[in-house]
């Protein structure tokens, strides 16, 4: 299933919050009309007349002040996190937390990421400025409501565009809060807004002359729709989609550490991050002892209430996505596979799903092809290290890897061999500020964060001064 950006399925969704812990609706929106929409878009454009023309100390100080406003609402806004898709308490203040050091990240360096870069030339003065594009509609997820939009909207908003954002139709809650944030912060009004619609909608948004530009973080179907969409209408996209990340184990690996972080990495947000370890690949050499250790650690977590001290685990977003690894499970069990652990619905209300660890994985199995967003780790047995690299590559996806070496040469291997846009060594897959974030292959194209993904949204212009 993946995360449903909003954008190419579920087109009947409603816009509502339903607690996933106790399956209970909390609350139920009415979307937006083509009136609201509209009103909406025009306020954009306008806005992005004054945003852009704002000197960077003014967009700086606005924008510090949202992460000011977010860190003085932090166990509130996390408590409507968790509510809204059930990642538990801390991770919920964990990601506010993170989208506050983000914003006042991209307030302290835009000036230096957006600055003019001259070029030698012939000219007497010759350079690359950069300049907001305007408004930039965002079709954005699910599973981290927060942090996905902030990821974009910090270097995005600094850059002086203004954002539009159709949300997913499980966290209107979150989407609104956010719709408040910046203006609240000081931002023109119409400069950051939401738009509480359905995905069937976003193509007409995306085809309208005020939009200058879409970015999704979602599912490779949702990716396809949208990038048809902006293609048809010339218009710049950044997609981040879909992962199947590989954790490459070799035998001089910290098989101790290494057992402690790929348990973190597989069941950080209940199993539902594009960039969570999927597939651990183990070198024969020290398979038995990491699969003992890595069975033994799933199997301890504690799963429950994910407002309640000490939960590790809390239940999956959605309903129909608890079905879904449910069948991707099944399809792999009825196939061969063993299941070491897990593997069964809960009885009780709520989706949750249980920490699962499958082996003897094949190629023709779902769980070796798609994105399993839940808590479900596959693992796979290579004979030596060319084996298992072959192995963490064979997929259609390439968001991010991480190796487990101690060995120099075989991290060099490793990290020029793995086909992601992000690799990491000797530590779980992560997004900051400071580095870009994005993938290769089905995973998508353009990047967010850092320089890169501060410039995505930019015109680059040529200017040259005889």
């Amino acid at each position: 299933m993946s995360r449903d950006a909003g954008a190419g399925r579920n087109l009947t969704m409603p816009i509502a919050t339903v607690n996933p812990a106790t399956g209970r609706t909390e609350a139920v929106f009415e979307p937006h009309d083509d009136a609201e929409v509209e009103r909406r878009l025009a306020r954009a454009a306008e806005a992005a007349a004054e945003w852009g023309r704002a000197s960077l100390t003014e967009r700086a100080r606005s924008m510090v002040a949202a992460a000011e406003l977010l860190e003085g609402e932090l166990p509130a806004v996390a408590e409507m996190l968790t509510t809204e898709m059930g990642k538990t308490f801390a991770a919920a203040k964990g990601e506010v937390a993170k989208c506050a050091s983000a914003i006042r990240y991209f307030a302290e360096h835009a000036p230096s990421l957006l600055a003019d870069e001259p070029v030698a030339t012939r000219a007497a003065d010759s350079r690359a400025v950069y300049r907001p594009m305007g408004p930039v509609l965002a079709v954005m997820p699910w599973n981290f409501p927060l942090w996905q939009v902030t990821r974009f909207a910090a270097p995005a908003l600094m850059a002086g565009n203004v954002g539009l954002l159709k949300h997913s139709s499980n966290v209107p809650e979150t989407a609104l809060y956010l719709d408040e944030l910046f203006r609240r912060a000081g931002l023109p009004a119409g400069a950051f807004q939401t738009l509480l619609v359905g995905s069937e909608r976003v193509e007409a948004i995306v085809a309208d002359d005020r939009v200058r530009a879409v970015t999704l973080t979602g599912s490779e179907g949702a990716g396809r729709s949208v990038g048809a969409a902006a293609g048809r209408a010339l218009k710049k996209s950044v997609l981040e989609l879909g992962g199947s990340d590989p954790f490459v184990v070799l035998p001089s690996a910290d098989l101790e550490r290494a057992v402690a972080v790929g348990v973190q990495a597989r069941v950080q947000n209940n199993g539902q991050s594009c960039i969570a370890a999927k597939r651990f690949v183990v070198h024969d050499a020290v398979y038995d002892r990491f699969l003992e250790a890595f069975v033994a650690a799933m199997e301890g977590l504690a799963v429950g209430d994910p407002l309640a001290p000490g939960t590790e685990l809390g239940p999956l977003a959605l309903e129909a996505g608890r079905g879904e690894v449910e069948d991707q499970v099944a399809d792999a069990r009825a196939k061969g596979a063993a299941v070491r652990c897990g593997g069964t619905v809960p009885e009780g209300p709520g989706w949750f799903y249980p920490p699962t660890v499958l082996t003897g994985i094949e190629p023709d199995m779902r769980v070796a092809r798609e994105e399993v967003f839940g808590p479900v780790a596959s693992v796979y047995r290579a004979g030596d290290a060319e084996e298992a690299l072959r192995i963490a590559n064979d997929t259609p996806f390439g968001l991010g890897a991480s190796v487990w070496s101690e060995d120099a040469g075989e991290q060099r291997r490793f990290a020029e061999g793995l086909e992601a846009g992000m690799v990491f060594v000797n530590a779980m897959v992560a997004s900051t500020p400071e580095l870009p974030f994005g993938g290769v292959k089905r995973s998508g194209y353009g990047r967010e964060l850092a320089a890169q993904g501060i410039r995505e949204f930019c015109d680059v212009r040529t200017v040259w001064t005889d």
